[in-house]
């Protein structure tokens, strides 16, 4: 692997696992020192992830892009109508073995497990789901949706009662998939999205001053 692929993919999973706060400057000097990179691969991966809206350009220097609140609501009118179709088309299409690998997934997150294993479930359940639809278009479309939502939806999972109610949503959605109940499970998917963002915005403006304190930037309004 290039060093511009390893520093851009270390620098990605520090911003999504939010070691680097919204809104945090980044200078090529720290950068240089940090990863034991020269600039140019450097500047190569920041330009990556300047494309991937993970950094901007900071005068001369870059900072991580601060969680915006209007792209959270446009992410999720922009998901609702790819997941709802991939769940129909999963209703059609899963085999029974595909259902229980993503029953196992879900199993495997119990009280006592770490927040980030619950977070990285709870992506790859939304992914594995796209993934019954047998439409690779609509996976990878809702594969670039929850890296997006991906720094936000720590807050999903940073309580125990918002844990809970996420996975009981998902297992109600896999349950009506496994009954091939196409309405229900479209409708419990389209519920979750909304209930989903509903809970990540409630919770950004009401911690907003919070956020702020421990240095994260929050921009835009609902």
């Amino acid at each position: 692997m290039s060093q511009m692929f390893q520093i851009h993919s270390q620098l990605r999973e520090m911003i999504l696992s939010l070691d680097l706060t919204p809104g945090e400057r980044l200078t090529e000097r720290w950068l240089e020192g940090r990863f034991e990179g020269s600039r140019t691969p450097i500047r190569a991966a920041l330009a990556r992830l300047e494309s991937e809206d993970l950094v901007r350009r900071d005068g001369r220097n870059w900072m991580v892009a601060p969680i915006d609140l209007s792209e959270l609501e446009a992410l999720a009118e922009f998901r609702e109508p790819l997941e709802t179709t991939a769940v129909r088309l999963g209703c059609a299409r899963a085999t029974e073995a595909d259902l229980a690998a993503i029953e196992e997934m879900l199993d495997a997150c119990q009280p006592g497990v770490p927040r980030e294993e619950w977070h990285r479930v709870g992506t790859d359940f939304h992914v594995e789901i796209a993934r019954l639809s047998g439409n690779p278009f609509l996976v990878k479309a809702i594969a670039g949706v929850m890296t997006r939502l991906s720094r936000a939806r720590w807050l999903e999972v940073w309580t125990e009662p918002s844990r809970e109610q996420a996975w009981a949503e998902h297992r109600r959605i896999l349950g009506f998939i496994r009954r091939n109940e196409p309405e229900a499970a479209t409708r419990e998917a389209a519920e979750h999205i909304r209930d989903t963002r509903d809970r990540l915005l409630g919770s950004l403006n009401e911690d907003r001053r919070g956020l702020r304190a421990r240095g994260f930037a929050v921009i835009g309004k609902r």
